[in-house]
This record gives C-alpha cells, structure tokens and sequence, in this order.
C-alpha cells in the first residue's frame, strides 16, 4: 500500500491557507448551490409552463428523469476526468455550460427541447458534482474536511429547494413570462463560475502513483462491498422519494389541494430549509450514536410525517412542517450514505469509486426513472399518488438498511494510515 502512503503524505505535508480555504470552500459551495438552484428551479415554474406548452404530469416526470439520468452517468465517470486534467477546469467548464443551458431552457417551445436541454445539463451538472467535491477536501485544513464537505453539499437544498420557489414566485410576478426567469436565475451562475475561475488553485492531477491494484478493479472491488451494494439500493430509493416530491409537489398543491401562488412557495420552501439542516444534523447525531440507529430513526419518523401529510389538507402551515420533517430525515440519510457510510465501508484507494457508484447509480434509478413512472401514476390515478409512492419507497429503505446495511468498524472509519499498510 505505498501508494496509500504517498496520498496521505502528499495531503499532511501540503500547506493550508486559511484565506484560501474561506474563499475556495465558500465558492464551491455556492456552485453547487446554483447547481441545485438550477435543477430545482422548473418544479415550481411548471404549473405556468403547462399550460403555455401543453404539457402533461408524465412530461414532467420525464424532464426531471433525463436530468437525472444523465447527472447520474456524469457522476459515474467524470470522476477520471478530473483526476487526469486536475478539478479546477472541470469545475469551471461544467459551471459556465450550465449557466448557458438553463438560460437556454427560457427559450424551449416544446417537451423535446426541454428534454434536450436538460439532458445536456445534467451531464454538466453531474461532471460538477465530484470535482466540486474533491476540492473542497483539497482546500480544507483536515481538521475541518467534514464540516467543510458538509457546507459545500447543503448549499443545493438551500438554493434549489429553499430559496429556489421563492425566487421563481418574486420572478414571476415581475417578469413578462416564465421564459425570463431562467434567464434571469443564469446571472448568477456566470458570476460564480468567473470567480471559481479566478481563486480556485489548479491543482495537478493525481500521480500515475496514486493508482493502485484496487483502483484498476475498483468499480468491481466496490460492487463487492456488501455496504456498497445497499448503500446504492438505499440511494434509489432515498431519491426516489426526494425527486418524485420536489417535481410534483408544486403542482400537487396548486392542482389538487388548490392553494395560491404564494402558499405553494412558503410550503415548498420548508424541503429546502428541512434539506438544509438535515444534512448537517444527522450525520452529526451519527457521529455519536452510530450510522445505522441514526438512519433507522431518521427513516421511521419520515414514514410517519409522509403518511401524515395525505391527511394534512389544505392547511400550509401543517403543510410546511410535515414536508419539513420528512425532507430533513431524508436529506440526513442521504448524507450519511454517501459520506461517512460509504467512505467508511471501502479501503480508501476506492473511496471515491464506491460514492461515484452510490450518487450515480441512485440518481439514475431513483432520480430518473421514479419520476418518469411517478407522472405516469400521477396522470391515471390522480396526484396524491405520489407521496403514496415515496411512503412506499421509504419504507422498504427502512427494511433494507435493517437487514442490509453493517454498522462501519471505528477502526476502518478513521481511515488511519497504519490500518491502510
């Protein structure tokens, strides 16, 4: 394991600039903010998009699949990418394409040109996501890895499903149509991408070294895990859950539950905020009390704020506070599975190999096809089928981590370099 060796050399004999850190960490995370901002940003533009262009639930369904599809096969992949041409042009690429697809998106006609559109931002989107994240790890003092990868992550639900519905309410209030409103959320993408252009380091791509016997294997050695092989199962239905709600929702409570424009952005507003905290607080809790009670918890209180919330009504604040609790335990689970579960569960050669698999495979099965059958089931049986759904795909989540998933040894989770040799 020299090679291992040689990583952890390269990493503890690096020097840190806290002024550099501040910047680069602060960045990141609000690229992936606009990452998310952008993704989210159609779900509560598109009761006012359906009618201009026809558009049906299972169409929606399908634009938020083939985002998924393709964030997920770029998750995959880009990985090597990065490690051959260094993070920071990768980074900042994918965020300038972005940016021009979803000002792109303001000029669709029609279902094919959004499928189109979004498909090609999902691939940058999802090229984004792990060089994002292997920066961020570059840029941190080590003592502060965890909690940095944890501010750069929550900036998606806080821009995509916190701040995300109210900007396109205020948006479309003031703006002509909802065309300009993409357009309009791409500004900011630009902006930040520029900046990453300018602060981030260009790092070198990681040594012929730093490849070893299991990286050469490692989608295989990963696939062997039995974590792994949960983990993965447990993310396509994690998702599932999550991108079924944050597409039908909006149109779940102006459609069915008739509530105004301004309702429907305070409800929605409580996934992002719910999303936000989550992902911080319950991976923390599981630093104490163990990753699988924690996730069991988390998952069990989810199914009961799901199955409350069929009966909830019309009332938004109720509204607001069951989307909030199911979304918080959703995003604190997602967290622990990709992070520290995941991480903890492989030798660190393949680390990144293992989480690439979990994001990715999960995004496509959980984030793309769900919502396509989602809308399929919604357009037959009515709207309130969808949070029938992700009740549903909670609770064999719940079964699977039961019975699935290992509790990580200590030992393995520190990932101490004398336990790597």
């Amino acid at each position: 394991m020299a090679a291992v060796g040689k990583i952890g050399e390269r990493r503890t004999s690096a020097e840190y600039s806290r002024d550099y850190e501040f910047k680069a960490v602060g960045l990141l995370a609000l690229g992936f903010g606009m990452v998310g901002l952008d993704r989210f940003i159609i779900s509560p533009l598109f009761p006012t998009m359906q009618k201009e262009l026809g558009l049906t639930y299972q169409d929606l369904g399908l634009i938020s699949a083939v985002l998924a599809l393709t964030w997920g096969a770029a998750s995959i992949f880009s990985g090597q990418i990065s490690d051959r041409l260094g993070h920071k042009p990768v980074i900042v690429v994918s965020a300038i394409v972005f940016s021009v697809l979803v000002a792109t998106t303001g000029l669709a006609g029609g279902l094919l040109s959004l499928v189109a559109l979004r498909a090609m931002m999902g691939v940058a989107e999802g090229a984004f996501v792990p060089a994002s994240i292997t920066a961020t790890v570059e840029a941190s003092k080590p003592s502060r890895i965890g909690m940095n990868v944890g501010i750069q992550q929550t900036a998606a639900p806080l821009f995509g499903l916190g701040f995300g519905p109210l900007i396109a309410v205020a948006l479309l209030k003031e703006l002509p149509s909802w065309h300009y409103v993409f357009g309009v959320v791409a500004i900011p993408g630009f902006i930040v991408a520029l900046l990453l252009a300018k602060v981030l380091r260009h790092d070198p791509p990681h040594s012929v070294e730093d490849h070893t016997a299991e990286k050469s294997i490692g989608f295989l050695h990963a696939l062997g895990n039995r974590n792994v092989i949960f983990n993965i199962l447990g993310m396509c239905l994690y998702l599932a859950t999550l991108i079924v709600l944050s597409a039908f929702m909006p149109s779940y409570l102006t459609d069915h539950l008739k509530l105004g424009v301004d309702a429907m952005g305070m409800v929605l507003a409580g996934m992002g905020l719910g999303s936000f905290i989550g992902m911080v607080a319950i991976p923390a809790i599981s630093d104490r009390l163990g990753r699988k009670p924690v996730m069991l918890v988390s998952l069990a209180v989810e199914f009961a704020a799901l199955l409350t919330l069929m009966q909830v009504g019309a009332s938004p604040l109720a509204l607001f506070a069951t989307i909030f609790v199911a979304t918080f335990m959703n995003a604190g689970v997602v967290a622990i599975t990709v992070g520290p579960l995941t991480h903890a569960s492989v030798p660190p050669a393949i680390a990144a190999t293992a989480t690439g698999l979990v994001v990715g495979v999960g995004e496509i099965f959980g984030g793309a096809l769900a919502p396509v059958v989602a809308g399929g089931l919604a357009d037959a049986m009515g709207l309130p089928v969808i949070i029938k759904i992700g009740a549903l795909a909670i609770g064999l989540a719940f079964f699977a981590v039961l019975f699935g998933v290992r509790e990580p040894d200590i030992g393995l989770e520190a990932h101490e370099a004398p336990s790597a040799s």
